[in-house]
């Protein structure tokens, strides 16, 4: 008799997830979680799935792991779809106020201070190119090379700052992994995902991964950059001394790498609209066009970058970006007022709260903001952080243990264990 939840090695449907590493500080001293908590276990107040012993499942559907001397958030995977980007981005910020609440309540039991240094940001999205569609001008190596080129300048531009140092781009069997600084403001974050995100499902549908590509269909890229090979893991890495003039210490000028990812921006921007919110989409362009100033346009990186958490949140913003007139040249534009911006940016969290405070009604009325739904694998995921049991048939099932991103392992009454596929908890999950 065939099983019927046989293994499955991927998952039916194109996805993308978000992880972010955090350094501990604990009454302002670096600190290694494992010598602190020695697992996630210890830190956090409740019981939840186990993962690894390193590792849990989250109630707001990510994971916690600690990870080399670092605190790491997981999103849970999020099919590609329009908004994707931004469930992605609202989610890590969900694990960030879970992980931060559960330091809170440490903090008050312990009469000691932790905080969380923003770290490295990483964005994986699926390449799920067929077999039979790749080739030796086509395989996910030189897929990773080619976005080494490509993504440096707008990315920097999007959402780095002036202590950045670099980007990676490494291939992960049936994904492809970008790496850069953690972006410690929920809407650049969510811009700079968007970015990230449509430029490479884009150039994944490209019939070839060469970097003659690049100047065949005018994308403009620095002369002299070199990637180098990432020292420790395969990829490739672009830092700052692999420019002919550093990009972030303002040696390479801001209004040159705006210009260029201006250029490279609209090439894409079919892309970058098919998988973002309106807000994501109209805030970049506002970055690349100088509208909006980016964090390059700051002296330094911002202070909340320290303090990831407690000083900056899902929904807020940073203070140096709430009133940009004083930053940029021509503040004196009557569109470029602050009251403008928020009319006509309405950002991917508004309306989610029942209680937000009343607007005047204005004269014109803000681009509609439709409400931020979540994913179907977002659901499984969530469902299982909350330990939902799963009717199948006669039988309810108890989730007791999360594998990895595909699967879970649930126990029956009779303490048989089933190893079920996220894309099986999709079709059978009750009331989902």
């Amino acid at each position: 008799m065939p099983d019927p939840f046989p293994y499955k090695s991927q998952l039916e449907k194109p996805v993308i997830g978000l992880e972010s590493e955090f350094k501990v500080f604990i009454d302002d001293v670096e600190s290694l979680p494992e010598n602190v908590w020695r697992t996630p276990a210890g830190l956090v107040d409740r019981p939840l799935l186990k993962r690894t012993n390193k590792s849990l499942q989250l109630p707001t559907g990510g994971a916690l792991y600690f990870d080399g001397g670092v605190i790491e958030v997981v999103t849970p995977v999020i099919e590609i779809a329009r908004q994707c980007t931004a469930r992605a981005v609202r989610s890590l910020w969900e694990q960030i106020e879970f992980l931060r609440e559960q330091l809170d309540r440490w903090e008050a039991r312990e009469g000691r201070r932790a905080r969380l240094q923003a770290f490295s940001c990483h964005v994986n999205i699926s390449f799920e190119l067929p077999r039979e569609e790749r080739g030796r001008d086509r395989t996910i190596q030189k897929l990773a090379l080619l976005l080494a080129h490509l993504l440096p300048v707008p990315v920097i531009v999007a959402g780095l700052n002036r202590r950045s140092t670099g980007i990676g781009v490494r291939p992960r069997r049936e994904r492809i992994e970008v790496t850069s600084d953690f972006v410690p403001d929920p809407g650049l974050m969510a811009a700079t995902v968007a970015l990230i995100v449509g430029i490479v499902r884009e150039v994944i549908t490209w019939p070839s991964y060469r970097l003659s590509e690049l100047d065949a269909r005018g994308v403009p890229r620095i002369a002299g950059l070199e990637p180098g090979r990432h020292p420790a893991r395969k990829g490739w890495v672009v830092r700052d001394f692999h420019f002919p003039q550093n990009p972030f210490t303002g040696e390479l000028p801001t209004e040159s790498l705006r210009a260029m990812a201006r250029k490279t921006v609209m090439i894409f921007s079919d892309a970058i609209r098919r998988v973002s919110d309106p807000f994501s989409y109209h805030l970049l362009l506002a970055l690349v066009r100088g509208e909006t100033p980016s964090l390059l346009d700051l002296d330094d990186r911002p202070a909340e970058y320290d303090d990831v958490g407690r000083s900056i949140r899902w929904g807020m913003v940073l203070p140096e970006l709430r009133n940009f007139q004083a930053l940029m040249p021509h503040a004196g534009s009557p569109r470029r007022r602050r009251a403008d911006l928020e009319e006509k940016l309405a950002p991917p969290w508004r309306g989610e709260t029942r209680d937000a405070p009343r607007r005047e009604r204005r004269a014109r009325p803000p681009i509609p903001s439709p409400r931020l739904t979540r994913s179907a694998y977002e659901k499984v995921f969530l469902q299982l952080g909350r330990r939902k049991p799963l009717r199948l048939g006669r039988e309810l099932l108890t989730p007791v243990r999360v594998k990895g991103w595909y699967h879970s392992v649930f126990r029956t009454p009779k303490g048989e264990e089933r190893l079920l596929s996220i894309d099986q908890l999709l079709q059978h999950w009750v009331q989902l």
